[in-house]
């Protein structure tokens, strides 16, 4: 399609108006801009043009949910789709961003996905869909590459990989997330870009994906516009919803390939990835609660208050405090049924000649707690300063005759028993988590090799509290601590379900009306201490 004379080309290119150029409007024009301007519906199917695989370049013919979506994306500022694979999102995602950017003046526009290479082509995609739009509709391009497009009417369409320094520093008014349950540490780019893209009073975000496991930011977000606890407005695209495709289709595709994979990639069911702890159905039921508190600067959050009568069980995790790995701990009352977890510190830069202070005060809060410390590297350090330096009595050793052998060290051994309790705690709901951070990290610790650890992007620091905690409560010292014996109470649950065939409801009874009962002080988070490292 060539326009007019060569004087009017970007850089020789026919089809693309160079900056600087004045249009002399026909009536036509000038109407069938005003129609294009209020209706991308419009726009798209009238001037737009995509590459077809078998017909090369053909008219952007819009599906009935293309449409829905599009209207969607008008009436709302947080837009967040789910979409079966190849429905058609990213190419139609190109369609509205041109003429969002051609219709809307002076708007930045962001187009980010887990590789460069993949916003690019997106943007590459725009630009054909440019060059085959008449020149009345173009307002003049000032620049154009493989990683922006500057229009004359200041807008501008950029491209680039998801990370914390892609639109640093940039005043955007749409951003663009592609495939976003597929980026690396989408969590932090999330944290850090959501505040600036938000603060405005008319910012759009479009967050797309196919479904990709469970507790990631993109699941996040789209649980919460379903549950209706975030601003984000849902739409989902099954396979059912192209066309051409139908129960022969789908019985074809799933022969090729597996119900499983499926379900997640064209049915937009969630799954973990297969090679996490626990089982799919599983994470699918960890709920996370709202903490009713916070302390030391929100790094400590509190889903519940220390109670009368209750014990408690601090475990903790220790880090260098360098940045990198967190300190954690989790408090866990095991008074109830099931345990329930009842509060969480997590902090990466926390010296552990500090870190025992803060179990220190928090043990003590909860009724003197049974604290549980992994004694690797510097969690001795940590062991020694609780129990020595500050005289805190109700701290766990292994042995009163080995050296150094407060807390637990975590062993291939160890790790493993660990990790094995606690599948079996939270598959047989004996453990209630309720923490979001804990959550996530549960839904992305998987096999690797002989052991489980995060997966690539993500944090286990918080998980790894719950795998000392089940290395413990499946122990000796457990039973002999508590009277519970959990092992033979999981055991005795699942031989009900197979004599009875019901569905199971808690434990039985255990004796633990028994267990040791310990006064709180009125005022339980005014603990002092005297003594400093």
């Amino acid at each position: 399609m060539l326009h007019q004379n060569q004087n009017e080309n970007y850089l020789g290119n026919p089809n693309i108006k160079k900056d600087g150029i004045v249009q002399n409007w026909t009536e036509t024009e000038i109407k069938e801009y005003a129609k294009c301007m209020k209706s991308p519906i419009y726009f798209i199917e009238k001037y737009a043009k995509i590459i077809s695989l078998d017909k090369g370049l053909v008219k952007f013919k819009l599906y009935p949910y293309q449409k829905k979506m599009f209207k969607q994306f008008e009436e709302n500022r947080f837009n967040v789709v789910l979409a079966c694979r190849q429905s058609g999102k990213s190419i139609s995602a190109c369609g509205y961003l041109l003429w969002f950017a051609l219709f809307q003046p002076e708007k930045s526009i962001a187009i980010l996905a887990n590789k460069g290479a993949t916003a690019r082509e997106m943007l590459a995609r725009i630009t054909i869909m440019l060059e085959n739009i008449p020149f009345f509709l173009q307002p003049g391009v000032k620049a154009l590459n493989k990683s922006n497009i500057d229009f004359s009417n200041n807008s501008r369409i950029i491209a680039a990989a998801t990370s914390g320094q892609s639109i640093r520093g940039l005043s955007i008014n749409l951003l663009y997330l592609d495939e976003f349950a597929f980026v690396e540490r989408a969590a932090e780019f999330y944290t850090s870009t959501y505040p600036v893209i938000s603060s405005g009073t008319d910012t759009k975000i479009i967050v797309t994906s196919t479904a990709n496991g469970i507790g990631n930011t993109f699941h996040k977000i789209w649980e919460g516009s379903v549950q209706g606890v975030n601003e984000y407005s849902n739409f989902r695209v099954d396979w059912s919803d192209v066309p051409g495709r139908d129960e022969k289709w789908k019985e074809e595709t799933i022969n090729n390939t597996s119900q499983i994979q499926f379900d997640q990639e064209f049915g937009n069911t969630f799954f973990g990835t297969g090679d996490t702890l626990v089982n799919a159905q599983t994470l699918l039921d960890l709920r996370a609660s709202n903490p009713i508190s916070s302390f030391e600067g929100g790094d400590i959050v509190i889903y519940k208050e220390p109670e009368k009568g209750h014990d408690y069980i601090l475990v903790a995790d220790v880090s260098k405090g360098r940045g990198q790995d967190y300190s954690t701990f989790s408090l866990i009352d095991i008074s109830t049924r099931p345990f329930e977890q009842v509060a969480v510190y997590r902090n990466n830069t926390i010296s552990p000649l500090l870190f025992p202070n803060i179990i220190y005060k928090y043990a003590n809060v909860y009724n003197k707690a049974y604290c549980i410390v992994e004694s690797n590297d510097q969690g001795a350090v940590v062991c020694n300063g609780l129990y020595y330096d500050l005289e805190y009595e109700n701290v766990h050793v292994e042995s009163a005759v080995k050296a150094n052998a407060i807390g637990i060290e975590i062993n291939r051994r160890s790790k493993r028993l660990g990790c094995s309790a606690l599948k079996d705690l939270l598959e047989n709901n004996k453990l209630k988590v309720v923490d979001e951070q804990t959550i996530l990290e549960i839904s992305t610790f998987e096999a690797k090799g002989q052991t489980f650890q995060a997966s690539t992007g993500n944090n286990d620091d918080l998980v790894m509290n719950l795998v000392l905690f089940g290395y413990f409560v499946s122990s000796a010292y457990f039973s002999n601590l508590t009277d519970i014996n959990i092992k033979d109470i999981i055991f005795n649950k699942k031989m009900k379900e197979i004599q009875e065939d019901i569905v199971p409801f808690g434990f039985i009874d255990d004796g633990s009306e028994h267990m040791r009962k310990i006064e709180t002080s009125e005022d339980p988070w005014q603990v002092e201490y005297d003594r400093d490292l």
